[in-house]
């Protein structure tokens, strides 16, 4: 699938996975035209020698050609070119997430900074199966760390705040995330029965990423595809993506993986929006509706005040006057007051929020 410009020619290899260098390839592809970057770029572990168990066998470690540099500034050079590509392809109010060790996450960090991101969260990825430290002569290892970043400062980028809020059983999201690694039937495995690829990602990650940060549509850009977890998860969750991966092997595992992925039906990739995310309703409008009429009076929430509504959509209690959340601050003593919940009104005996009528009137443009 391909998404086209304004003059009809093609634009985007929606759903793709791309063959080649990532900074080559994106240097390849249009402007401003991505909603969401997941980057997992090579560590730079910079292992020397073997790594064996208590029991003498070795550890499957990341030892492949593509983690190797040849010094830090050589890491610097390549972590610089390719988020510079990286956040040309970036819409305006676009983001990124990168992950990282300890090995390259405060490199990479600086570099975000210097390319002009503006960085939101650092979120520590808590393993809950960490691999154990077997030599005894460190910490275990059992964290990675994520930096989410706007394309600049001031961007209105996308947090779905409620439908992560939500994932947590209704209590704010923090930014320690306790998941587990990939095992048992999630861990690919290659035609030997070995692991597939050695830094691949759980999809229970990517899926608080994609819910967190994009929306249905979007398109989400992994400039170091791997195995395809960014791709199967933004398939499930009616995302976009394009893939870039150099590695054939990799690829070949990515798409057999990617077209075994079957996407949840509309109603499924709905999610909770943000209160702010709703339309704006002025209260003034309530009143030119007849919803409310002038010289009605409200009263507060604990009943101890009251207020007539005027013709202009203000209020008036006592010596105040002014907008419902002004006139509820004045009255409360407080620096400010959401008077959509602290103001309500009588109805056949029954109090009754005006936020309810707020409602009605964006449940109407929802429908319109």
């Amino acid at each position: 699938m391909t998404r086209t410009n304004a003059k009809g020619a093609p634009a985007l290899p929606l759903n793709t996975i791309l063959s080649g260098d990532c900074i080559e390839v994106m240097n390849s592809l249009p402007e401003a035209s991505v909603d969401l970057i997941f980057a997992d770029p090579p560590y730079n572990l910079q292992l020397k020698g073997q790594l064996h168990r208590p029991d003498n066998s070795q550890v499957d470690a990341v030892d492949d050609h593509w983690d190797q540099f040849d010094s830090f500034a050589a890491y610097d050079q390549f972590t610089k070119a390719w988020l510079k590509a990286a956040r040309r392809l970036l819409k305006p109010n676009g983001a990124i997430w990168v992950i990282g060790s300890y090995h390259n996450i405060f490199r990479v960090g600086a570099s975000l900074q210097n390319e002009g991101y503006w960085i939101l969260n650092d979120v520590v990825w808590r393993k809950s199966n960490p691999m154990p430290n077997f030599r005894g002569k460190r910490l275990t290892n059992a964290h990675e760390t994520m930096i989410w970043a706007s394309k600049s400062e001031g961007a209105k980028y996308t947090f779905n705040y409620e439908a992560l809020k939500a994932l947590n059983e209704g209590v704010q999201m923090r930014s320690d995330w306790v998941l587990p690694i990939c095992t048992g039937h999630e861990r690919l495995k290659d035609e030997n029965g070995d692991k597939a690829h050695p830094t691949q990602k759980p999809e229970s990650l990517l899926h608080r990423v994609l819910v967190g940060s994009t929306n249905p549509g979007d398109v989400v850009l992994d400039p170091f595809f791997g195995t395809g977890t960014t791709g199967a998860v933004a398939k499930m969750l009616g995302r976009d993506f394009i893939g870039i991966e150099r590695e054939e092997a990799y690829r070949k595992v990515a798409e057999k993986r990617i077209s075994r992925v079957r996407k949840f039906d509309r109603e499924a990739l709905q999610v909770s929006t943000s209160k702010r995310a709703e339309p704006r309703v002025p209260f003034g409008q309530l009143v030119e509706r007849g919803m409310l009429r002038p010289g009605e009076e409200l009263f507060s929430m604990n009943n101890r005040y009251k207020a007539k509504v005027r013709a202009d959509g203000t209020l008036i209690g006592g010596e105040v006057k002014g907008s419902i959340h002004q006139v509820g601050a004045a009255l409360e003593g407080a620096p400010s007051c959401n008077g959509w919940t602290y103001w309500c009104f009588k109805r056949d005996g029954q109090t009754v929020p005006i936020d309810v009528l707020r409602q009605q009137i964006r449940s109407e443009m929802r429908q319109n």
